[in-house]
C-alpha cells in the first residue's frame, strides 16, 4: 500500500536506477502528444467498432481521475475493478493510478463472499463495475461489507436514472472531472505529474490454492522493466495489434493490454463479449496472440469437429497435409533436416493459410502459450499450421515475463531462457530463483510471506525446475507438491495431471497417491470433445453425467491414461480412475479462477471416491454436492463406475 505518508526514499532505495517520471501515465501522455490521432483502443459494440485515439485515451483517464478525486479518492486508496474487458475499466484503472490510488481487479465471476473478503483485506471503499449484473453483486457485497461507499458502473442499461444510493455512472464521474479540468487550469498536467515510477500501479492476487489469495503489488517500474526486457528479446514489437480478452484480474491482461500497450503503442482490440471473442478474433486479425494451453487445445478441437463434419474433399486434403506437416515439425524438433518445397507451398494455399485465416490467426507473428504444460500434439499442430508458437514462463510476482523460448530454440520440454535483465538459477532444493527489476518488492501487508518469497534479492518462485546444458529451463511443478508414495517413490501430481490434460478428451484431472500404494486419478471429461466422439461412435447420452459414465467412454479414457502411463517412470503409473459426473468448478471451491486444483478441497470432498479406488471397488454410490446459479447448494446421488487401467505397473 502507498498511503499519503508513503516512504518515497525507502522505495527509491530499492530501485535507485529507476527514473521517477518514467511511469505508465507518462508513456500515455507521450503517446497522446506525439501520436494524438493514432488508434490506441477499439471496442466492438453492437457489431460496430468504436475507436479511441491516444488523445481520447488520455482525456478519458484524466477526466475520470479528476472526477474520482472529487469523490474523495486519495493516494493509497484501493479501488476494486470488476467486469469483462471494457475501455472504461481500463481508463478507470489508469485514472486511479493518476491519483496514486491502487486499482485491484477481481474476477468477473467471483462470488460475493470472495469479493467481500478481498474488500475487507484491502479496505476498499470504491468499486468500478462493468454493468448491472456486477452492480447487483456489489450491492450484495455491501450487505456483508457496508464500508463500500461508492459503486461506479460503466454500462448504463438497467441502471441509468434508477441508480440505488451510492451508485453512479462512469460517464457522470467523467463529466464531473471534465468540469473540474475546465475550471482548474493546469489540473490535467498536475494529475500526470503526481505518479512516480515507484508507485504501485496495480494490485494483483495469487491463485489462493492453499488459502486466502495474497495481494501482489506491481509498481510502474516493475511493469515497464518486464515489458522492456521482453521487447529486447523480440517478444513484443512496436505497434502490435492485440486482442484484450483475458480476465482483467489476470496479470497477463494488465501487462499486455496496459503495460506493453502504452510502452509500445499497441492497438488494443476488445471483443463485444466473451462469447463472441473467437468470432471477433477473425476481424481483429492480431499480430500478437497469447492463449493458455487449454484455449489452444479448445481451438484445435473446434477445427477437428469442423473437419469431421465437412465434405469429403476438404476432409481428404486436411488428412493428407496436416499429418505430413506435423511429422515435419517433429523432425525439426529432433534436429533432422526438413525439405518443405512444393508440398509445403501447396499445403499453404489449400489448408494451412485458409485455416489460419478462419481461426483469426492469419497475421499473427508472435504466438505464445504459458500457465501450464501444453500437449505435444497441440503444440506441433499449430506449428505445423505455420504459427511460430512458443512457450514462456512467468508468474504474477515477476509481471508474467521472465523466461521464453526464442524462435530458434523450440522444444517440447523446455520453456526457454531468461529475458535480458532477468537472472535465473536453481538452488540446492531444486527451486527456480529469479532476480531482476521486473520482480515485485513484497506481498500486500504480508511481511511473513514477503520474507519467504524474497531472500537475498532473489525471488523464490516455489517451482521446481532444472536448467538444461544449453541454458533452457525445464519446469517440473510446484516444490510444495513434491510428494511420495508409501514406498518412498517421489512424484509431482501436477506433472502427471498436465500430461493427462494433453488429451483432448480430458478437461481436468486430479492424481492422488501421497502415502498410498498406488496412484489413482479423478477425471473430468471434456464435454465437447467427448460428445463429438460419442456422436461419431454411436454412444447416446442426455447429460454430462450420463456421458461420463458410458462404458465406451471409460474405455476411451482408459486408453488416454495408458498412453500417459507409457511415458511415466516405473512405479508412477496410474492404476485406477473414475470419470467424475461433473467438471471441477471454481464456484464449488474445487479449482481457482485460473483452474488450479485446490487439493485440500478435492481430498475432502471426494474422499469416499479416493478410498473406494484404493480399495479396489468397481462402483460407488456417491452423494454429489452441487451449487446452483443463485448460489444455493444441494446434493444428488450418483452411482459412479471405478475402473482399472490395464498394464499399469
Amino acid at each position: 500500500m502507498q498511503p499519503e505518508t508513503f516512504d518515497m526514499a525507502g522505495a527509491e532505495a530499492l530501485h535507485p536506477e529507476w527514473q521517477r517520471d518514467d511511469h505508465i501515465l507518462a508513456r500515455l501522455a507521450q503517446n497522446a502528444a506525439e501520436y494524438p490521432d493514432q488508434v490506441a483502443l477499439r471496442e466492438r459494440d453492437w457489431g460496430i467498432w468504436q475507436e479511441y485515439t491516444w488523445r481520447d485515451y488520455l482525456t478519458a483517464v484524466t477526466e475520470f481521475a479528476a472526477g474520482l478525486e472529487a469523490r474523495g479518492v486519495k493516494p493509497g486508496d484501493v479501488v476494486m475493478v470488476i467486469g469483462d474487458n471494457r475501455p472504461n475499466l481500463y481508463f478507470g484503472m489508469l485514472g486511479a493510478a493518476c491519483l496514486r490510488a491502487i486499482p485491484s481487479p477481481a474476477y468477473a465471476d467471483a462470488p460475493t463472499e470472495e469479493l467481500a473478503a478481498q474488500m475487507e483485506r484491502e479496505a476498499i471503499h470504491v468499486a468500478i463495475a462493468e454493468d448491472q449484473e456486477q452492480v447487483d453483486k456489489m450491492q450484495e457485497v455491501r450487505e456483508r461489507y457496508p464500508a463500500l461507499d461508492l459503486i461506479i458502473y460503466d454500462d448504463p442499461r438497467g441502471l441509468e436514472g434508477r441508480e440505488p444510493p451510492g451508485v453512479v455512472g462512469f460517464a457522470a464521474i467523467r463529466a464531473e472531472g471534465a468540469a473540474r479540468l475546465k475550471a482548474e487550469p493546469g489540473l490535467a498536467d498536475d494529475l500526470l505529474r503526481r505518479p512516480s515510477v515507484h508507485d504501485v500501479v496495480v494490485l494483483m492476487h495469487s491463485s489462493g490454492t492453499t488459502g486466502a489469495p495474497k495481494g501482489i503489488p506491481l509498481k510502474h517500474g516493475h511493469v515497464l522493466s518486464g515489458v522492456r526486457n521482453a521487447a529486447a528479446a523480440g517478444y513484443f514489437q512496436q505497434g502490435e495489434v492485440h486482442m484484450a480478452y483475458l480476465p482483467m484480474a489476470w496479470v497477463g491482461d494488465f501487462i499486455f493490454s496496459i503495460g506493453a500497450a502504452t510502452e509500445l503503442r499497441f492497438t488494443v482490440n476488445i471483443p463485444e463479449a466473451q462469447e463472441t471473442a473467437m468470432h471477433d478474433l477473425r476481424e481483429i486479425a492480431p499480430t500478437l496472440y497469447f492463449a493458455a494451453p487449454r484455449a489452444w487445445s479448445a481451438m484445435l478441437t473446434r477445427v477437428q469437429v469442423g473437419i469431421a463434419e465437412t465434405t469429403g474433399v476438404k476432409r481428404w486434403l486436411y488428412n493428407w497435409f496436416m499429418p505430413r506437416a506435423m511429422a515435419a515439425e517433429r523432425a525439426k524438433l529432433d534436429g533432422k533436416p526438413v525439405n518443405g518445397g512444393a508440398m509445403r507451398w501447396l499445403g499453404e494455399i489449400l489448408i494451412y493459410g485458409p485455416l489460419r485465416d478462419q481461426l483469426g490467426l492469419g497475421r499473427v507473428k508472435r504466438a505464445y502459450t504459458a500457465g501450464e504444460a501444453i500437449g505435444e500434439d497441440v503444440f506441433l499442430w499449430f506449428r505445423a499450421l505455420g504459427l511460430n508458437l512458443r512457450q514462456f514462463y512467468g508468474q504474477t510476482e515477476n509481471c508474467a515475463l521472465a523466461v521464453a523460448q526464442q524462435p530458434e530454440d523450440i522444444s517440447l520440454t523446455t520453456v526457454g531462457r531468461p529475458f535480458p535483465g532477468v537472472e535465473m538459477k536453481i538452488d540446492d532444493q531444486g527451486e527456480i530463483l529469479l532476480r531482476g527489476d521486473n520482480i515485485f518488492d513484497g506481498y500486500f501487508q504480508n511481511p511473513k510471506a514477503s520474507a519467504e518469497a524474497l531472500q537475498d534479492g532473489w525471488l523464490h518462485t516455489g517451482d521446481a525446475g532444472q536448467i538444461e546444458p544449453d541454458g533452457q529451463l525445464v519446469v517440473l511443478g510446484r516444490v510444495s507438491e513434491v510428494v511420495a508414495k508409501r514406498d518412498g517413490t517421489r512424484f509431482i501430481p501436477t506433472y502427471i495431471e498436465n500430461r493427462l490434460k494433453f488429451s483432448a478428451y480430458v478437461r481436468d484431472a486430479a492424481v492422488i497417491g501421497k502415502d498410498r500404494d498406488m496412484l489413482v486419478a479423478i477425471v473430468s471429461i471434456d464435454f465437447q470433445a467427448v460428445g463429438q466422439w460419442a456422436q461419431e461412435h454411436g454412444v447416446s447420452y442426455t447429460s454430462y453425467a450420463e456421458l461420463s459414465q458410458a462404458p465406451r467412454v471409460y474405455e476411451l479414457i482408459e486408453q488416454e491414461i495408458a498412453a500417459v502411463n507409457a511415458h511415466l517412470p516405473h512405479g508412477l503409473s496410474i492404476a485406477r480412475f473414475v470419470n467424475l459426473h461433473k467438471e471441477f468448478d471454481p464456484d464449488d471451491g474445487e479449482v481457482t479462477r485460473t483452474r488450479k486444483l485446490k487439493r485440500n478441497v478435492i481430498d475432502d470432498r471426494y474422499g469416499p471416491i479416493i478410498e473406494a479406488l484404493n480399495d479396489g471397488a468397481t462402483e460407488i454410490d456417491f452423494k454429489a454436492q452441487i451449487t446452483y446459479e443463485n448460489g444455493q447448494t444441494g446434493s444428488l446421488d450418483r452411482v459412479l463406475r471405478l475402473a482399472d487401467v490395464k498394464g499399469a505397473g
